[in-house]
C-alpha cells in the first residue's frame, strides 16, 4: 500500500520484499511446497494490521478463549480434537481461501482447514490443547484478515441435515422413476409382442430398482402416516402411504406369480413428485430463525468492563456482565446490556428498538438499552440490566408469545384428508366383499387394488403444496421469500395492510434534500462551496448524518478531500469545528453555529424553514464568524417504489395503516405525502401488536410489513407478515416472508400470487375430486383395471403439477 514501508524475507537465500504479509507468506509456502514458480507479481494480499489495531484486538481475541465463549462458539469434536467456525471480514477469492487454508494449516495441532470463498467461512478442526481460540484469530490476522468466531447454532446443522436428506430421497426416487419407465414404456405399448420370459425379467428389474424408492425415498412418508395412526390423526401422510404401499405389494405379488398388472413406474413417479414438492416447501421453510438464536446474534459476543478502582478496563464475556458493573462502549459499538451514561456523551441509534428513524442523544444519567448502536463518541455506562430482563428481550418474549397465539391455517387437503382416508378405505372394504361374495373371488384383490391406485390420493396430495410451491419458487425469483407454509393462503385472503415508515416506506437513511445559503454573510459561500466545506469537516465522521452530507458531496463530485482543515473538534451532542485557511467554523445545531456568529443568523430563515421539521427532517447549521453560512436539510427519503406499492394495494382493495414509532408530526407529514388516511405516530411495539390486534377483533385478515426488531412483535401477530430484508434478523424471524430487496412493490405483487395461487389450488382440488369421483366407480365395477389405475394415477398427478406450476411464467420477474 502506498506510504507504508515494505516487509522484507529472505527466500531461497535473497532478500525480497514484499508490498504486504499476505504477499510474504504465499511466496514463502510456495517455495516452501516447491511451487516457487508460480508467484509473480500480480498476487495481492492485505497487510497485517498495524501494532496500535493489534494491541487493541488482542484483549478481544483473549475473551474467546474463556469457557464461556469456548462453550458458546468450540464445538467438541472427542477429547483432544474441536472445531470452530471463523468469519473472515474480507476474504474475497479462491486464492484468499488458498492462502488462509494453508498458513492456517502450517500451525501445530492443525489438523484441518476448509475455506469456503461463497459462505465467507473458514471451518478449523484442530487439537484444542494445541492452540487456542486467540492464536487462530491472530494468525488470521497477520496475513491480513481480521476474523471472528462465527456461532453455528444447533438448528442451523439440523437444517443442512434436513435438507441433505431430503435431496438424496429425491435423487434416489427420481433415477428409479427414470429407469422403471425404461421397463414400463415397451410393457405399455408392445407388451403382446414381448416374448414372456423378457416381460417377466423386465417386471423383475422394475422391483428391483423400485425397492430402493420405496424402503428409502418413501420412508419418511411411511413413519409419517405410522406416528398419525397411533395418534388417531388421518393425515395427508396417511393415504399417501396406503397408495404407494398398496401399489407397490400389488406389483410385487404379481411379479412373484409371474402373472397379473404391475405399476412400479406409478409408485416411484408419485414419490418423486412428492419429495420433489416437499423439498421445495422444506427450502422456504428454514428461512424462519427462533427469536432467542436472533438474539444471541444481535449482542456482541464480549464488551470491554472497567474495574471499580480506576485504570484499562479488561475484555470480557458479555456472559459475564452483572448489574452494577461498569463498562465501556466505543463508537461503531453495539452496547451490550441495558445501562445509565455516567460518563460521556454521545447519540445512539435505536431504531431498531424503538422504530426512531434518527440518533438520539444520550447523556449523563440517561438510559440506554441493549442492542443500540453507539454513533459518535465514547460512553461509560453503569449496568442495569443483562440478559432476559433486557428490554431486548422483553421484545423477543413478546414475539414469542405472539408467535404460539398465532391461528395456523391448515391448507384445504390437510382439512378432507380424514374423510378421504375413512371413505376410501369403506369403499376398498366393501368392493372386495361384494366382488369375493357374489361376482368373481379370483378378481377381488386385483379390483381392491385398482380401486386403491385408481383412488390413490396422489393428485388431491399434490393439489395444494404444488401450488404453493410453484407460487413460492415465482415469488422467490422475484426476491420475496416465504418462510412459512400458511402465508400464500393468508396473502390471498388479506383485507388490511399495517406498513410501518422507517426502512419500509421510506429508506430509513439521511439524505440531504436541501441545501440553502447564506449570501449576505459570504458572499462567496455558495452552496457548493458549503456542501464542500461541510463534507470536508464530515469526512471521518460515522453519524448517519456525517455519512449523508459526504454522500451528497461525492454525488455532485465535491472534491472535499482537498481542504485543508486543521484543529478539528467535536462537541458531542452539539457538532463540529474546525479551522481552514485561518478561520473558524462550526457545523451542527443551529445555537452552536450561532454562538460563534458576531452578528447572528438571518431571521427569516427560521419562519422558512420550520415547516421542514414537521416531516422529521433534521437542521444541520454551518456558520462562521461572519454569520450563518448555510442550512442543509437531511431527512429520510421514500423508497422508490412506495407510491406504486400503495397504489396497487388500493387498486386490490385493501385498506392502508401508516403505523410508526416516529412523532406523530412526522407519521402525519408522511401520510398526506402517500395519502394514507388511517395513521398513528408515536406507536411502542406494544402499541403496534395491539393496534392489530383491534382490527382482527374487528374482523380484518391483517399483513404486517416493517423491518426492525421493533416490528417483530407486531409481525408476529398479525396472520401474515413481511420483514424488509435489509432490516434486523428479529423482524424477518417473526415474519412469515422475507423481501430481500428494497422493491417494495413486489408487496403488492405477493398479494396478486396468492390470489392466483388460491385459484389454481382450487381448480386442483376440483380436478382431483372430480378424477376420483369418475374413476372409483369405474374401478369398483371392474372397466378400469390395475394398469389403468396406475396410469389413470399418473395422469392425474401430472395435470395437477402441470397447472400448478403454471404460476412460474405468471411470476417471472418484470411481469
Amino acid at each position: 500500500m502506498a506510504g507504508e514501508p515494505p516487509l522484507h524475507a529472505s527466500i531461497d537465500g535473497e532478500e525480497q520484499a514484499f508490498c504486504c504479509g499476505g504477499c510474504q507468506a504465499l511466496a514463502q509456502t510456495l517455495h516452501a511446497a516447491g511451487f516457487g514458480h508460480l508467484y509473480g507479481d500480480q498476487a495481492r494480499f492485505a497487510r497485517p494490521i498495524d501494532d496500535a489495531a493489534r494491541r487493541e484486538a488482542e484483549p478481544v481475541w483473549a475473551a474467546y478463549d474463556t469457557e464461556e465463549l469456548r462453550a458458546q462458539f468450540v464445538r467438541a469434536l472427542d477429547e483432544r480434537r474441536a472445531e470452530i467456525t471463523l468469519a473472515p471480514e474480507n476474504i474475497r477469492c479462491a486464492a484468499c481461501a488458498w492462502l488462509i487454508e494453508q498458513h492456517l494449516g502450517s500451525l501445530p495441532g492443525v489438523e484441518s482447514v476448509i475455506a469456503n470463498v461463497a459462505t465467507r467461512r473458514v471451518v478449523v478442526r484442530w487439537r484444542a490443547a494445541e492452540q487456542p481460540v486467540s492464536a487462530l484469530l491472530a494468525a488470521l490476522a497477520g496475513i491480513g484478515y481480521l476474523a471472528w468466531p462465527f456461532e453455528v447454532s444447533r438448528s442451523d446443522r439440523q437444517d443442512r441435515h434436513a435438507r441433505r436428506g431430503l435431496l438424496m430421497r429425491m435423487a434416489v426416487a427420481m433415477l428409479g422413476m427414470m429407469q422403471v419407465m425404461m421397463y414400463a414404456w415397451p410393457i405399455y405399448t408392445h407388451e403382446a409382442t414381448i416374448d414372456p420370459g423378457q416381460l417377466q425379467l423386465m417386471r423383475w428389474a422394475s422391483l428391483v430398482l423400485t425397492l430402493p424408492v420405496v424402503l428409502y425415498s418413501a420412508s419418511p412418508i411411511f413413519a409419517g402416516a405410522w406416528r398419525g395412526l397411533r395418534q388417531r390423526h388421518l393425515g395427508m401422510d396417511v393415504p399417501v402411504a396406503l397408495g404407494v404401499g398398496a401399489g407397490f405389494v400389488a406389483s410385487t405379488v404379481a411379479t412373484l406369480r409371474g402373472t397379473g398388472e404391475v405399476y412400479f413406474d406409478s409408485v416411484t413417479m408419485f414419490v418423486a413428485f412428492l419429495l420433489l414438492a416437499r423439498y421445495l416447501e422444506l427450502r422456504v421453510r428454514q428461512a424462519s430463525r427462533s427469536g432467542a438464536e436472533m438474539l444471541a446474534r444481535q449482542l456482541p459476543a464480549t464488551c470491554e468492563r472497567l474495574r471499580a478502582e480506576g485504570g484499562a478496563g479488561e475484555r470480557v464475556p458479555v456472559a459475564r456482565l452483572r448489574a452494577g458493573d461498569l463498562i465501556r462502549v466505543k463508537a461503531g459499538e453495539v452496547v451490550p446490556a441495558d445501562a445509565t451514561v455516567i460518563a460521556g456523551a454521545s447519540e445512539l441509534d435505536e431504531s431498531m428498538l424503538t422504530g426512531e428513524s434518527r440518533p438520539v442523544p444520550r447523556g449523563i444519567g440517561d438510559p440506554v438499552l441493549a442492542g443500540c448502536f453507539n454513533t459518535a463518541s465514547p460512553l461509560e455506562l453503569r449496568v442495569a440490566k443483562v440478559g432476559a430482563g433486557t428490554r431486548l428481550a422483553e421484545i423477543v418474549a413478546v414475539l414469542d408469545r405472539a408467535l404460539a397465539e398465532k391461528p395456523r391455517l391448515a391448507t384445504v387437503a390437510d382439512r378432507v384428508a380424514g374423510w378421504f382416508v375413512a371413505i376410501l378405505l369403506v369403499l376398498a372394504a366393501v368392493t372386495g366383499a361384494v366382488w369375493w361374495a357374489w361376482i368373481d373371488p379370483a378378481r377381488a384383490l386385483l379390483v381392491t387394488v385398482a380401486v386403491l391406485v385408481v383412488s390413490c390420493p396422489c393428485a388431491l396430495s399434490l393439489a395444494t403444496p404444488a401450488a404453493l410451491a410453484a407460487a413460492g419458487a415465482a415469488l422467490s425469483r422475484r426476491g420475496l421469500l416465504l418462510t412459512r407454509g400458511h402465508a400464500l393462503e393468508t396473502l390471498a385472503s388479506v383485507t388490511d395492510v399495517m406498513l410501518d415508515k422507517t426502512g419500509t416506506l421510506t429508506q430509513g437513511r439521511f439524505a440531504l434534500v436541501r441545501t440553502q445559503s447564506n449570501g449576505d454573510a459570504d458572499a462567496d459561500a455558495d452552496a457548493a462551496t458549503c456542501l464542500r466545506l461541510a463534507a470536508a469537516m464530515e469526512r471521518s465522521g460515522e453519524h448517519p448524518i456525517a455519512r449523508g452530507i459526504v454522500e451528497a458531496a461525492q454525488a455532485q463530485g465535491l472534491g472535499h478531500e482537498t481542504l485543508a482543515i486543521d484543529a478539528m473538534r467535536n462537541v458531542p451532542g452539539q457538532g463540529l469545528e474546525a479551522d481552514l485557511d485561518g478561520r473558524r467554523y462550526r457545523l451542527g445545531r443551529r445555537e452552536f453555529v450561532e454562538a460563534l456568529c458576531e452578528h447572528g443568523s438571518a431571521a427569516n430563515w427560521h419562519a422558512e424553514l420550520a415547516g421542514s421539521e414537521r416531516r422529521g427532517a433534521t437542521l444541520v447549521w454551518l456558520g462562521s464568524a461572519a454569520g450563518t453560512l448555510a442550512v442543509f436539510e437531511l431527512a429520510d427519503v421514500a423508497r422508490e417504489q412506495s407510491a406504486r406499492l400503495l397504489s396497487e394495494l388500493r387498486a386490490l382493495g385493501v385498506t392502508c395503516h401508516l403505523v410508526s414509532g416516529d412523532t406523530p408530526a412526522t407519521v402525519g407529514w408522511w401520510a398526506d405525502h402517500f395519502q394514507i388516511s388511517r395513521r398513528e405516530g408515536g406507536v411502542t411495539p406494544e402499541g403496534k401488536r395491539e393496534y392489530v390486534a383491534r382490527l382482527q377483533r374487528g374482523g380484518a385478515v391483517v399483513l404486517a410489513v416493517g423491518d426492525g426488531i421493533n416490528d417483530a412483535p407486531v409481525l408476529a401477530q398479525a396472520q401474515v407478515s413481511i420483514a424488509i430484508g435489509s432490516g434486523a434478523p428479529l423482524a424477518q424471524a417473526g415474519a412469515d416472508a422475507v423481501l430481500t430487496h428494497g422493491r417494495v412493490a413486489e408487496i403488492a405483487n405477493a398479494l396478486k400470487m396468492a390470489r392466483r395461487a388460491r385459484s389454481v389450488v382450487r381448480q386442483n382440488l376440483a380436478w382431483a375430486f372430480a378424477y376420483n369421483v369418475i374413476a372409483i366407480p369405474l374401478a369398483a365395477t371392474g372397466y378400469v383395471t390395475a394398469w389403468m389405475a396406475g396410469i389413470g394415477m399418473s395422469v392425474s398427478s401430472l395435470l395437477v403439477v402441470a397447472n400448478a406450476w403454471r404460476l412460474l411464467r405468471a411470476g417471472k420477474p418484470g411481469d
